[in-house]
């Protein structure tokens, strides 16, 4: 069998490599190793971080909702379980939103809870 040169398919590589390590210091930005080193775990630290992102986020919505609650004489926990009760589907995400821009519509709300918890 005749031998078979890697120059082009490896030039590919590497020039895929160093352009997603474009912003790196020193080394890691210039040389293949060291850069590929690195890209391969600047993408695990992203795959981790969109999913810590999630978590975040909804760690924010919770905090955000409980302030809301408590400011119209609910706990977070006794507020989603009102909501439930109330047969009231929202996410959090839109709960939050309410709690921070609609602060009318959130005391509607949560009043509506406390009818229903009471009842």
């Amino acid at each position: 069998m005749a031998r078979v040169k890697g120059a082009v398919n490896a030039r590919k590589k590497h020039k895929k490599i160093l352009k997603l390590a474009k912003g790196f210091r020193g080394a890691r930005s210039k040389l293949f190793r060291p850069a590929n080193q690195y890209v391969m775990k600047s993408l695990r630290h992203a795959y981790v971080g969109r999913k810590l992102k999630k978590r975040d986020f909804r760690k924010l919505w919770i905090t955000r909702i409980n302030a809301a609650a408590r400011a119209n004489g609910l706990s977070y926990s006794r507020f989603i379980n009102g909501l439930k009760v109330s047969g009231i589907q929202m996410n959090r995400k839109v709960l939050a939103d309410m709690a921070v821009n609609d602060k009318e519509g959130f005391a509607q709300l949560a009043q509506a809870v406390k009818q229903k918890l009471n009842a």
